[in-house]
């Protein structure tokens, strides 16, 4: 097939659709986990430390994860010897590190400051899928990363909100967390033809749950998360995160890469931060008004899939060559 046939062929057109789909379902996943975490963070009757969140979530994801393929998909459990390095990797390096320094990144500066910094990991993903991973560099794209970076600057509030709290050990661990969530997204992409999206996230939640048990194991922390759970109200609350905030967008973030290209999987990923301010509006219980620079910002977070997409979008419009 010539390229101008494969980029007319509708079943090319419904895969492009789906993965920008599901990136965006991924988003709207972690802005709704991200919320919850907020109320758990939040209330002093729940004393939530989010490094244990991180734990509780990881474990109990894993464990739903092994449960559901062990009696349906056993197949997506079978994996080489020689695959463990990698899968290991993706779960400290992609999975764990991303939230251990991001709520670093809060600790030293504050919510938005965190947010900007992780959401340079489009940049990132840029350079390396163009260099590296076969991505062809469009005008499009660079454009994207631009405007999306942009507006989940000003809807988070770098201008008119709360504003940037900066220190080098905070700026330091935000470029860590952006460097460790351009990882995930990259690491996701080449094992993408190698692996099924609930074998890669299986084996990661996995490692990250080993992770977080040496991890706070080593601070004598590990009866903290089972003292976590022991709360009905917390134990469903992270049992929620677990489903719907890790199984859900994680699996749905990964399977988009089988789909499109990791730039527009991040780029798409941005709308996070847009969703999360759209529902603190509508929400009476969360409520926070939406300034004239968050209303801006999303509409570059919009603009920014859209343009993202613009080139696939006309060549898939053309009919097939003859």
């Amino acid at each position: 097939m010539t390229g101008k046939a494969a980029a007319g062929n509708p079943r090319g057109r419904t895969r492009g659709l789906t993965g920008y789909l599901l990136a965006a379902l991924a988003a709207a996943c972690w802005a709704g986990g991200g919320l919850l975490a907020k109320w758990l963070f939040s209330d002093p009757t729940l004393r939530v430390q989010p490094t244990h969140l991180s734990a509780a979530r990881a474990i109990l994801a894993c464990v739903m994860l092994l449960v559901y393929l062990a009696l349906r998909r056993r197949q997506d459990l079978r994996i080489r010897r020689r695959d463990l390095p990698f899968l290991a990797g993706f779960g400290v390096f992609g999975l764990a590190m991303v939230h251990f320094t991001y709520f670093a990144t809060i600790e030293l500066t504050n919510v938005p400051t965190a947010i900007v910094l992780e959401y340079l990991a489009p940049v990132l993903v840029l350079g390396v899928s163009v260099a590296f991973l076969g991505e062809k560099l469009t005008w499009a794209l660079p454009a994207g990363v631009v405007l999306s970076v942009s507006g989940c600057a000003l809807m988070v509030g770098v201008v008119g909100g709360e504003g940037l709290r900066v220190s080098p050990a905070g700026i330091a661990w935000g470029l860590a967390s952006a460097v460790f969530f351009a990882g995930y997204t990259i690491m996701g992409k080449y094992a993408a033809g190698r692996y099924s999206p609930w074998t890669l996230l299986t084996y990661g939640l996995g490692s990250a749950s080993i992770f977080w048990l040496v991890f706070l194991g080593a601070r004598g922390e590990v009866g903290d998360v089972v003292t976590l759970l022991a709360v009905p109200v917390r134990f469903w609350s992270v049992m929620a995160m677990a489903l719907f905030a890790t199984i859900v967008p994680f699996g749905a973030f990964l399977t988009a890469l089988h789909h499109i290209d990791a730039t527009k999987a991040s780029i798409t990923a941005t709308l996070e931060p847009v969703i999360a301010g759209i529902a603190t509006y509508l929400i009476p219980a969360l409520y926070a008004p939406l300034g004239p620079w968050q209303l801006a910002g999303g509409a570059l977070v919009l603009l920014a899939c859209m343009v993202a997409q613009a080139p696939s979008l006309r060549r898939t419009a053309l009919p097939p060559a003859t």
